[in-house]
């Protein structure tokens, strides 16, 4: 008769599985909660304790570190015949377990003892085991195994393939439980991520590239459904991602349209169809080709819209039913359905032999100073703030000319401020006169704000901070412009 080791802390579904296992030919040890909750059910189990002659002891932390445990899951071939039999060990074919929930017990606030308990010792031993001897041993890992698996012994046994499968899941687990630990002990990181799938290529056709998932964490991109469309890929994950953050920060019922990661356009209103066209015409030459984020949802009319341009991706968060047909002649547009990212966690860039760490960046609206003689009006005010957001999720150095809150000129990753000025200046043309501007660090000389007073802006929201703010007020009140300091920089690289 076979032997499965039963050790898990999640329960679910595992009575059902046993129970096949058991129908099965396989004889069932386990110990604690879980050996109850088979018992109850009526499945005969023998104890742990049974098999090793010793009693669990430090109340429960050790009860399966053992040679009869261990011995029975490392025993290869038969070359290990006779020690285990010297050794009164029995072979285990198959473990089943799962972890303490490390990392759900950090989150919930709970104390550091109460922490430390949920550090699982044996449940990793034995899972580790089994994989390094997967030649020989299954390991189950997850409840989502358990269907595929009680099948696969119902066929006569695991493969060689479905085993090494599941080690590599095993692994997988212990290496990402280990890395929660590591992160919450001291200042180290280890950042385990899922393979999520292969990309056609990276940003350029002679790159390889391909997609990772952190283990433990949510993405709106992971969520997200595609209704439609070609496979997405590397730079349209990236835009996407910028696309869908800026309209998060924008709040509901704005649109952005995104090139190179950057805003060609972008715009707020009530009807989603009308702010499409409004953040389109921001720029309607960059927008070519780009990427269309919606917070909120597409409808018949936006959809209409939409399908009368070149547009590589489309990110929203509903879609009306009579909205599909509207695109569905679009067979290469990519159409994503997905939640809003969080903004949560680290943002990470890669340097060579490591890695940048930093929070999202997050815009505050308060604290704003008005410095200029002018004063802003309300409908400025709304606009600047539009603006300032627009500049905050903008590459530095970054200028933004809105009208309402419609951009109407973006000069973006420009290596002056002055240069960023000019083409704001440039792509807004008229539709600068009476607009505003936002400039996500400040004006180090006057040259900058005179050129968007010059093309018509009437207000100009910065963060402040340079050795010349004096001089930049003065030449807002020469000029009769209202000048803003936000005290706070959003430089973007």
């Amino acid at each position: 008769m076979k032997r499965a080791l039963v050790s898990v802390y999640d329960k679910t579904g595992v009575v059902d599985f046993v129970k096949r296992l058991v129908a099965a030919g396989y004889e069932v040890v386990s110990s604690g909660g879980t050996a109850a909750a088979l018992r109850e059910a009526g499945i005969e189990v023998v104890d742990v304790e049974t098999v090793t002659a010793s009693p669990e002891i430090l109340g429960g932390r050790v009860k399966t570190l053992h040679p009869r445990i261990h011995g029975g899951i490392l025993a290869r071939g038969e070359g290990d015949d006779a020690e285990l039999e010297e050794n009164e060990i029995e072979r285990i074919e198959l473990v089943v377990a799962n972890l303490y929930p490390f990392a759900e017990t950090v989150a919930s606030g709970a104390t550091e003892t109460e922490i430390v308990e949920k550090i699982d010792i044996g449940g990793p031993a034995m899972v580790r085991a089994a994989a390094k001897n997967h030649s020989h041993v299954g390991v189950v890992t997850s409840p989502d195994q358990y269907d595929e698996v009680a099948a696969a012994v119902e066929s006569g046994g695991l493969t060689d393939e479905f085993r090494r499968r599941l080690a590599a899941e095993a692994f997988f687990l212990t290496a990402s439980y280990d890395a929660a630990i590591v992160g919450w002990i001291g200042d180290d990181m280890v950042i385990p991520l899922r393979h999520a799938g292969s990309l056609r290529y990276g940003e350029n056709p002679h790159q390889e590239a391909m997609l990772y998932r952190q283990a433990g964490q949510s993405s709106w991109w992971a969520d997200a459904r595609q209704v439609q469309g070609k496979e997405m890929s590397f730079n349209n994950y990236a835009d996407a991602e910028a696309a869908w953050r800026l309209v998060t920060a924008l709040g509901a019922g704005s649109v952005a349209v995104i090139k190179h990661t950057n805003a060609a356009g972008a715009a707020r209103g009530t009807s989603i169809a009308r702010t499409f066209e409004a953040a389109w015409s921001g720029d309607s030459l960059a927008a070519f080709g780009g990427v269309v984020a919606i917070n909120g949802t597409i409808d018949a009319a936006t959809a209409e819209a939409i399908s009368k341009r070149f547009v590589e991706v489309v990110i929203a968060r509903n879609m009306d039913d009579e909205a599909f047909p509207g695109l569905a002649g679009k067979t290469s547009l990519r159409v994503l359905l997905a939640p809003l990212p969080s903004g949560t966690g680290l943002d990470l860039r890669r340097v060579e032999g490591g890695l940048l760490a930093q929070e999202y960046d997050s815009v505050d609206l308060t604290g704003w100073d008005v410095v200029s003689e002018r004063q802003p009006s309300e409908e400025q005010l709304t606009a600047l703030r539009f603006a300032w957001v627009v500049a905050a999720h903008t590459k530095s150095n970054a200028i933004v000319i809105a009208d309402g809150e419609t951009t109407v000129g973006v000069g973006a990753g420009d290596q002056s401020r002055v240069g960023a000025a000019e083409r704001a200046v440039a792509k807004a043309g008229d539709r600068a006169r009476g607009g505003v501007a936002a400039s996500d660090a400040f004006f180090p000389f006057r040259d900058g704000l005179d050129t968007l007073v010059r093309a018509g802006v009437t207000a100009v929201v910065e963060p402040g901070g340079s050795r010349n703010d004096q001089e930049l007020i003065g030449a807002a009140d020469e000029q009769g412009a209202v000048l803003v300091f936000t005290n706070r920089r959003h430089f973007k690289h």
